[in-house]
């Protein structure tokens, strides 16, 4: 196996709060490596966002608190260097694409001062034509029709989905090796998420980065994603390649969300809810967190007991899951096969 590009190891953050301590993140542990896209998915709170905001400088210290973990980038630990360097790896090596645009772009400054700005921050000695020049380009790359003219033109002029091009745009000014998109299309309706689908995929032919994609939405993920990370009360339940997540899943969580997604190769007319809402993060279930919920555990004292390792399931090692029972998940072939094409 190559290296990784980027390695989180057995994060844990909590923060503290007027009610408790509310534990966000609790050993979560993944690799990104070069050219793939992970897809990072699972219910809101679910600690998605949280473990790359944190990777990234970008959670508040107190009232979050980094309990333990390594976000190893290239052989650096970015949880320990300096700020000043943190700073430099950020928005040049690494760079994020916000969920929301119009709160992440200054409505003072034009879209294209502040993608300019982008570039001379990490490019020291990058002329104001070089860099009008270079931004040009990458409107162009990501999409926005009449770049040279939107270039003067100010966030409020810009549509929705020409705001979220702006913000990959930015994003990909410097040839980032990790690209993180948090939430790319949630604020988009179901066209320009397609249109915006494209654009990420011209965004990592224009880089090579490598990206990591947190949502909520199973169709984003089978439409790009090489490999799934699915989050559940702040840990990871399962990790495998997008074809064995869709088609196998050996988690009932991961089960759950597949059963609740509207499919077309499928005649029924109920979606199949996960019963029961996601549960407390200041004083979560003992055992496994999803047992309250899960149609799997039926009651066993094993699931209200013993919180499950992530293991390896089947040969190989590279499908894990942290289900007591994911055998049996295997034996019931709980989910028909899926094919990007068929998420509805």
């Amino acid at each position: 196996m190559p290296e990784p590009v980027l390695s989180i190891r057995d994060l844990t953050v909590e923060f503290k709060t007027e009610d408790g301590i509310v534990r966000a993140v609790t050993g979560v542990s993944y690799d990104l490596f070069a050219g793939e896209t992970l897809g990072v998915v699972g219910e809101s709170g679910s600690g998605k966002s949280v473990s790359v905001m944190t990777m990234l400088g970008l959670v508040p210290m107190p009232p979050g608190r980094l309990v333990s973990g390594e976000a190893l980038y290239n052989g650096r630990d970015l949880l320990t260097i300096p700020k000043k360097q943190l700073r430099d790896i950020r928005g040049g090596e690494v760079a994020m694409i916000f969920q929301d645009p119009m709160t992440s772009l200054n409505p003072v400054l034009t879209i294209g001062k502040q993608i300019a700005e982008a570039l001379q921050t990490h490019n020291d000695g990058m002329s104001d034509d070089e860099a009008r020049k270079r931004t040009i380009h990458l409107l162009e790359v990501v999409g926005v029709p009449s770049a040279e003219q939107r270039f003067d033109q100010y966030p409020h002029e810009f549509s929705g989905g020409m705001r979220q091009r702006s913000m990959i745009a930015m994003a990909i000014a410097n040839d980032p090796s990790v690209l993180i998109a948090d939430e790319p299309t949630t604020a988009l309706d179901v066209t320009i998420q397609a249109q915006i689908i494209e654009t990420m995929r011209a965004a990592q032919q224009e880089t090579h980065a490598a990206i990591v994609l947190i949502t909520h939405d199973l169709g984003l993920i089978a439409e790009l994603a090489d490999r799934v990370v699915v989050m559940y009360a702040g840990r990871v339940v399962e990790l495998g390649d997008v074809h064995t997540i869709f088609n196998s899943p050996r988690h009932p969580y991961t089960v759950g969300l597949m059963n609740s997604l509207a499919r077309v190769d499928l005649d029924r007319e109920w979606l199949e809810p996960i019963p029961g809402q996601p549960p407390s993060m200041i004083s979560p279930p003992p055992g496994c967190a999803f047992h309250p919920r899960c149609a799997f555990s039926r009651g066993r004292e094993r699931c209200r007991t013993e919180v499950p390792p992530l293991r390896g399931i089947g040969e190989g090692g590279s499908h894990l899951s942290a289900c007591h029972f994911a055998e049996e998940l295997e034996a019931q072939h709980v989910v028909p096969a899926l094919t990007a094409g068929e998420v509805s």
